[in-house]
């Protein structure tokens, strides 16, 4: 059964759809170009709240509503080819944003997410799509391979907000 937009909006938190990055630095933006991607995608069919995190802080932290779903987006040394896309939900989330640092956000991240559930407002759920940069330099568009992976990012958002609101 589909339930209304109208009703979702009140009953339903909106998932936070977090995009983390530096626009000025090539693939290291490629968190902000996807969540433009979702805002523009059409007939998203949750509440959704997307946001530009930028380099992220813990300024963020009013963003996080209670019982709310989180998705950050960001460019993360996976150890793959450039452009490769992975999704990692709840304590895989956990625990890839632990240990060796994998991307110059990751650190701010985990601090925010550990103070919202330090204040009560963790999301209810979190996942982190994470996309493996060609190069962080001085640029202000992703290199190929790494835009050519904004629509499977965008998809596996999509799945995402599918799953949780489905359950």
């Amino acid at each position: 059964m589909t339930v209304p937009a109208e009703i979702l909006a009140v009953t339903v938190p909106a998932t936070l759809v977090l995009g983390i990055g530096n626009t000025l630095l090539s693939d290291d933006g490629v968190g902000v170009h996807v969540v433009a991607a979702v805002q523009a995608a059409p007939g998203l069919r949750y509440p959704v709240r997307v946001r530009d995190g930028g380099t992220i802080g813990l300024s963020l932290l009013a963003e996080i509503e209670p019982g709310a779903g989180l998705i950050a987006v960001d460019a993360m040394e996976l150890h793959a080819a450039p452009g490769t896309v992975r999704v990692f939900v709840d304590a895989e989330m956990d625990r890839q944003l632990r240990g060796t640092k994998r991307s110059a956000h990751e650190v701010a991240l985990a601090d925010l997410i550990q103070a919202s559930d330090f204040a009560g407002i963790g999301p209810a759920r979190r996942a982190l799509v994470a996309i493996q940069p060609e190069v962080t330099t001085w640029g202000l568009v992703p290199t190929p391979a790494v835009a050519a992976a904004i629509p499977w990012a965008v998809a596996a958002i999509l799945a995402l907000l599918e799953d949780w609101h489905e359950r």
